[in-house]
């Protein structure tokens, strides 16, 4: 049986096999000392790796099988070739391969590790299958997490989110390539890691502990735009409540956009359970027990897009990006950005020729504003994937969406006969 190990295939083999395992072996030991920062880093260690180990392996009985059936037809038995070093056209021969060999082990290994770090950056997540993902490329690159890769937020961490991550790519991959998946694309998104997996690591969970005052625009559609500004006081250690890592909010939410939640279950700091029932339920309902965590709220932290043209109007003028001085400037802004395109092409020549027919003049401040108005449109509305003003919601507050009030409604109560209050003050003042 030994001798039958003795042949090029499976001599061939041990040597892959070795080469795997000693590369699965080196990758564990570095993610052990944590110098393996990249979710990607696992394709290497926990998928290339084992592969050419288990190639290896395969290759060994396929050798002895080749090298048995050599020798039941009478053939000699495979014996090592004969190389002098002694000739010199010999150890050019050997030098050159073994020179050949070191370049194409640094060739590959150069490009494997272009392959990870691309594969990292926000390019190959949003512009590679660049239709569909085109909406939440464009609104990362204006979000405050446009330095964060989509990876940090997308991958979980370790083996198992590698392998989520990696499956839920390929029936994208597949969806992408027979142009089968939907338009919108549906949210929330499945599949993403915890909070606690992602955001923690720069976030600390029910923090900020502080009140932030907050001042609300609205304008009106007379002549001038008068604005009505509100001052919010917003009690973020109140709010953060629902974060702190010694309390445990859980819910059962009963329509795919988690807006319906009739059941709530609260666990305090001491281990006191409270069990929340909406109107009509009595018993926890059948469905998946998810804990609350920030993307439970902060639904769209990378990936924002205005309610509608009106609130997209109003984020510009108050950021001093459109002159107040325009007559009418944000019921013209709205009215050019309310309206419907078939193209982005043609939402920017209809927006133009709309800004320049309702102010009736030519300057730089109405340049301005028909700039910023067709900027808007780009960054919020994309046709060809059927998104427009209001497709993608933050839950953040209670103004465009049920928000807050999906568990603050007076209604889910407690068999003690507490509630889950929609007490204002609890998170804001209003001056």
């Amino acid at each position: 049986m030994q001798s039958r190990v003795r042949n090029p295939v499976s001599i061939v083999g041990a040597w892959i096999a070795a080469l795997g395992a000693f590369g699965f072996l080196t990758f564990l030991a570095l993610e052990w000392l944590g110098l393996l920062a990249s979710p990607y880093a696992g394709l290497i260690g926990f998928v290339l790796a084992p592969a050419v180990l288990v190639a290896g392996l395969l290759l060994i009985p396929i050798g002895m099988w080749r090298e048995a059936r050599r020798r039941r037809r009478g053939r000699e038995p495979w014996t090592w070739p004969v190389i002098d070093l002694g000739a010199h056209r010999t150890r050019q021969v050997v030098g050159a391969l073994g020179l050949m060999t070191l370049v194409n082990l640094a060739i590959v290994s150069v490009a494997g590790l272009g392959v990870v770090h691309y594969t990292e950056s926000n390019s190959f997540c949003g512009q590679v299958c660049h239709e569909p993902m085109k909406p939440e490329f464009t609104a990362h690159a204006a979000s405050p997490h446009a330095s964060v890769n989509c990876v940090q937020c997308h991958v979980g961490p370790g083996a198992a989110g590698f392998v989520r991550a990696k499956m839920n790519g390929t029936r994208q991959l597949y969806e992408v390539l027979a142009g089968s998946y939907s338009r919108p694309i549906p949210t929330p998104a499945r599949g993403l890691p915890m909070a606690a997996e992602t955001c923690a690591r720069c976030h600390t969970a029910g923090r900020p502990a502080r009140d932030v005052v907050r001042v609300i625009h609205s304008y009106a559609d007379d002549e001038t735009s008068t604005d009505t500004p509100t001052t919010l006081m917003v009690h973020l250690a109140d709010i953060h409540w629902h974060a702190k890592l010694d309390t445990r909010v859980e819910f059962v939410a009963t329509d795919p956009k988690r807006e319906t939640i009739p059941y709530v279950r609260v666990t305090d700091a001491r281990g006191g359970v409270t069990e929340y029932f909406a109107e009509g339920v009595a018993a926890q309902p059948a469905g998946d027990v998810r804990r609350m965590d920030c993307l439970d709220c902060h639904n769209r932290p990378a990936h924002t897009f205005s309610a509608s043209a009106d609130r997209a109007v109003t984020a510009a003028m108050a950021a001093g990006q459109v002159d107040l001085k325009l007559p009418f400037a944000h019921r013209e802004l709205v009215a050019a950005l309310a309206k419907e395109y078939p193209t982005e092409t043609a939402a920017a020549a209809g927006i133009a020729d709309d800004l320049h027919k309702a102010f009736a003049r030519k300057d730089a401040a109405v340049d301005g504003a028909i700039v910023t108005a067709q900027r808007l449109y780009r960054q919020n509305v994309f046709p060809d994937m059927k998104v427009t003003w209001g497709t993608y919601l933050s839950n953040l507050g209670h103004t465009d969406v049920v928000g807050c009030f999906r568990c603050h409604d007076e209604s889910h109560k407690a068999k003690d006969g507490r509630v889950i209050p929609q007490d204002c003050a609890l998170c804001h003042k209003i001056d």
